[in-house]
């Protein structure tokens, strides 16, 4: 009897620590996240594994190199044909196209990966990703990289595991920013255990949604969670690091010059890379996407996708065909670090995978950006390496360390990630011995690439975040709603080939400052400011041959039910002075417009009851 009055005084102790101490409640709820996220992270890893087994290497009969901690499936090649890989890229092309157009239409514009969606969620949607948006992502992304599609299984994992933690904070009812904080540790577990780095992915987790600062609050849980995933993961798969190469070190001071060589490489291809991934995003799949619709052109993207993967010159390992820039590339890592890989391999790699990445990630298949990036950072320090052991042997003693360090560098540069990536490479190379190497070429790539960024939703500090903004203000504009403050009636909608001329006369005879343009559809795709129209208004020479379409912002709307906290983040996001408001089964049918000023008066006018009610109180 004494002994089980122990145990119940023991738990009575437990759940008042958890309740009441919020480091301990912390610890708790990361085991749970990590626990769940490391489940996802060991049935994506074995799905992405044997798809590519069955569909690349039976299949097609190409086969890539494996790094020694991975290909857990062997056996001989199947039959050579490579025409196979445009097959199956251009369905899973098809197929995800109709899936996110049928199911998740919202995510079409979600941004760069899913890294850059789970960030979004984080600063813009309060930290909810939805499990259905999670599922068929991370489903998508597995027939990408199984198809050949160059991407990598960060992305996808970092947004599933953020989903893991965005349900879960919604079944334990979570505030707000608790539920922000479950989003980061979710991202943490699932990358720190398809990485099999836990401490690198908990930091990289947190400190990839901003520019110039981490999320601190969410440090704990992040690292909790990233080891008990990390655990988990290689309860299944060993312990063994991705990678199966020699211990570096750095001794020789004079070295140093080399680094910073790499980082000025690195810092150069990553503007490459980051100019070409959105050149080919915004400037041949969006315009392809209005023409032919979102299935077609993510089918064009997975056969052009399949068509460079085939015809770009392979490699031959052991005598056996190999595609160079199929799925994720870390056996290609792998050999470059052993120095199996000439300078010129290394440059056709470079320039293969940079355009191979943009095609499938930018016509909008799923899968991530982070691998390729680690690739092609690897192999611009290859290249740094390479020289520098050619022409100075005595000082660059292990070119395949400038692999590694190019991988940190790169990604630090081009994600504005400096400390994540560095640990989880001395995690791979489980050693310190490349750490100032690593300091010096990531600080360098991150004051070079301060002016571009991978990842189109991340800001610069927390500051720039709506995710904080309620941390400076009493969000009172919650309590209203948007259904109060704005004036129901008839808008005046553009269309795209409306001329300048015929919208120069619109504006004269309205009193409408801002307005929503829709195509011949019918659906809202614009908005026109009558400040950014002005300098236009007086070319007569234009009149007839600039349209709508050429004038137009980016839409944004809100439904009568939302609260007045969320129409002020949009005009603030968007800086526009109207903005419409629209049915809430149809999002194109606009039924009214709500003014900025009636928002900034109703917030004043609720500040100051607020105020009005503190005083009293205190008096």
């Amino acid at each position: 009897m004494t002994l089980l009055n122990q145990f119940f005084t023991y738990w009575r102790e437990l759940a008042k620590s958890y309740t009441t101490v919020s480091s301990f409640r912390w610890l708790v709820i990361g085991v749970l996240v990590g626990t769940l996220s490391g489940l996802i992270a060991v049935g994506f890893f074995w799905l992405v594994e044997i798809g590519k087994f069955v569909l690349q290497h039976n299949l097609a009969g190409i086969v890539s190199p494996e790094p020694a901690g991975e290909g857990i499936f062997h056996g001989p090649a199947g039959e050579f044909r490579p025409w196979l890989i445009p097959v199956f890229t251009t369905g899973t092309g098809l197929f995800t196209g109709w899936l996110v157009h049928k199911f998740i239409p919202e995510t079409i514009n979600g941004g760069t990966d899913g890294t850059d969606a789970t960030i979004n969620a984080f600063h813009n949607q309060g930290g909810i990703i939805r499990a259905r948006v999670a599922i068929i992502r991370g489903f998508c992304s597995v027939l990408t990289i199984a198809s050949g599609g160059s991407a990598g299984r960060e992305g996808p994992i970092t947004q599933m595991g953020a989903g893991v933690g965005s349900w879960l904070a919604k079944i334990f009812d979570l505030s707000a920013k608790e539920r922000r904080i479950l989003l980061l540790a979710g991202a943490a577990g699932g990358l720190g255990a398809i990485f099999r780095a836990p401490l690198g992915g908990a930091l990289t987790a947190v400190e990839v949604i901003y520019r110039e600062d981490f999320e601190a609050e969410a440090i704990l849980p992040s690292v909790m969670s990233s080891v008990v995933s990390y655990s988990i993961f290689t309860f299944f798969y060993g312990t063994e690091p991705i990678f199966g190469i020699p211990r570096f070190s750095f001794s020789d001071p004079r070295e140093l010059i080399f680094y910073a060589l790499l980082a000025f490489v690195c810092a150069a291809v990553g503007w490459m890379y980051i100019r070409t991934f959105y050149f080919i995003k915004y400037h041949i799949f969006f315009p392809l996407r209005e023409k032919i619709g979102l299935m077609w052109s993510m089918a064009f993207g997975g056969f052009a996708m399949g068509m460079i993967g085939i015809m770009y010159p392979h490699l031959a390992v052991d005598g056996i065909v190999t595609g160079g820039l199929l799925s994720g590339g870390y056996g290609w890592l792998e050999l470059a670090i052993l120095g199996q890989i000439p300078a010129l391999g290394m440059c056709y790699i470079i320039v293969g995978k940079t355009l191979a990445t943009s095609v499938t990630i930018g016509s909008g298949m799923s899968g991530g950006m982070f691998a390729p990036a680690l690739f092609v950072g690897g192999m611009s320090g290859g290249l740094v390496g390479k020289f520098g052991h050619h022409y100075f042997p005595e000082i660059v003693t292990q070119p395949g360390a400038y692999i590694l360090v190019g991988m940190a560098a790169f990604f630090a540069g081009v994600a504005n990630a400096p400390i994540g990536p560095l640990i989880m490479v001395t995690e791979l190379t489980q050693g310190y011995g490349l750490l100032a190497p690593l300091m010096l070429a990531s600080a360098l790539c991150l004051v070079l690439g301060r002016n571009f960024s991978l990842y189109e939703h991340q800001v610069e500090n927390k500051f720039d975040s709506p995710a904080h903004a309620e941390d400076a203000t009493i969000n009172v504009l919650e309590q209203m709603h948007v259904t109060d403050f704005y004036n129901p009636s008839t808008v005046i909608v553009l269309e795209e080939s409306t001329t300048l001329k015929a919208l120069t006369d619109i504006i004269a005879n309205s009193d409408q400052m801002y307005f929503p343009v829709k195509r011949a559809d019918g659906w809202y795709v614009g908005m026109i400011s009558i400040h950014n129209v002005r300098t236009w208004m007086f070319e007569e020479d234009l009149h007839d041959l600039v349209v709508v379409r050429d004038l137009m912002s980016r839409p944004v709307y809100v439904r009568p039910d939302y609260d007045l906290y969320q129409a002020l983040l949009r005009f603030v996001n968007t800086d526009y002075g109207q903005i419409p408001v629209v049915a809430q089964t149809n999002t194109s049918d606009i039924i009214g417009l709500i003014n900025r000023d009636d928002v900034f008066q109703a917030y004043a006018e609720a500040i100051a009851e607020v105020k009005g009610e503190s005083e009293t109180d205190s008096s």
